[in-house]
């Protein structure tokens, strides 16, 4: 049946057209934004995982920030502690030097109080963003570093540290007690031989000047039979245990510094990863979409066509009444 009023062609033609343009639309929206899913409306368990995963990546690029910022601190404190380990060890250079009888010693504890200076100096300049793990007072501290941001499979999410005993590679200082002792590993008491007053024990404290270290003065001073020599000697095995806390401070520090490294780069792969797997769910394929655009446009226009053909079908109609 042929009618002028309804004009089943025409509205075919009309609802082929607007799904083509409705398509159109969204492969122009994909290749304008980048993405196949982009709202939640577009695929609502991708946008989910997408937006949660990008959430998580952002907060590695803060622990890849914090790594970062631990690494120049434990940098700091190596590089300070490799400075001071050379100052101690002129020091003991000096004290074998100040063995020799004869000597005078009065000019080589110029040169050990210039040395002794100069550790101070090491140590209080040794400080990143205001923390100082060389010189500060105070007892046992553990410097935690930022260095993990997990999700476990039920959405839980929590910090992973690394752990840093700075008490273990502080050099000045003291434990921050009532009556506080000095706990350094350059000024903590060290005894002198058997001797229980630990006079002059420790590397900040030594002194062998005359007026200081002669037999007399010696004799005075230490509740066990000495020798100038033998004190000297003590000296300068507590100077070498100082230097052996040295090494193994600086070793902890080196190996602090090799794994922020490792989970540095190991970060910064992780977010790469993620970043990759975001876009497998949501971005879009844009050798797939320009194919597709290319296909509608034609679509689009054979929909035209074929819209204008069926509206001008009535017209013919018009032949049977003349």
């Amino acid at each position: 049946m042929t009618s002028i009023n309804t004009n089943v062609s025409a509205m075919t033609a009309l609802q082929s057209l607007s799904m083509i343009n409705s398509n159109l639309d969204e492969t122009q929206n994909r290749i304008s934004t980048g993405y196949r899913v982009g709202a939640a409306s577009d695929n609502a368990a991708y946008w989910s995982i997408a937006t949660t995963m990008r959430s998580d990546n952002k907060a590695l690029g803060a622990v890849e920030d914090a790594l970062g910022l631990g690494q120049a601190k434990v940098d700091t404190a190596y590089t300070g502690m490799n400075a001071a380990i050379d100052v101690v060890d002129e020091i003991k250079t000096k004290l074998v030097a100040a063995r020799e009888p004869g000597v005078d010693r009065n000019k080589i504890q110029s040169e050990i109080a210039e040395l002794k200076n100069q550790l101070t100096s090491i140590s209080e300049s040794a400080s990143f963003s205001g923390e100082n793990w060389l010189n500060f007072d105070g007892a046992t501290v553990t410097k935690n570093v930022v260095a993990s941001f997990t999700r476990d499979s039920g959405g839980t999410v929590s910090v992973g540290t690394i752990a840093i005993d700075a008490s273990a590679v502080k050099l000045i200082g003291t434990d921050g007690a009532g009556t506080p002792a000095d706990d350094g590993i350059l000024n903590k008491d060290a005894l002198i031989g058997d001797d229980a007053t630990k006079i002059a024990g420790n590397v900040m404290d030594i002194d062998i000047s005359t007026a200081v270290l002669d037999q007399a003065a010696v004799d005075a001073a230490y509740t066990t039979t000495e020798t100038v020599e033998t004190v000297i000697d003590d000296m300068i095995s507590n100077v070498d245990t100082a230097l052996k806390s040295m090494t193994t401070a600086a070793s902890n520090l080196g190996a602090a510094q090799s794994r922020m490294d490792i989970q540095s780069e190991f970060v910064s792969n992780l977010r790469d990863s993620i970043e990759k797997g975001v876009g497998t769910l949501v971005d879009a394929d844009m050798t797939e979409e320009s194919t597709r655009l290319k296909a509608l446009q034609t679509q689009q226009q054979l929909g035209v066509q074929a819209l204008s053909i069926a509206n001008n079908s009535s017209q013919s109609l018009l032949s049977l009444f003349r």
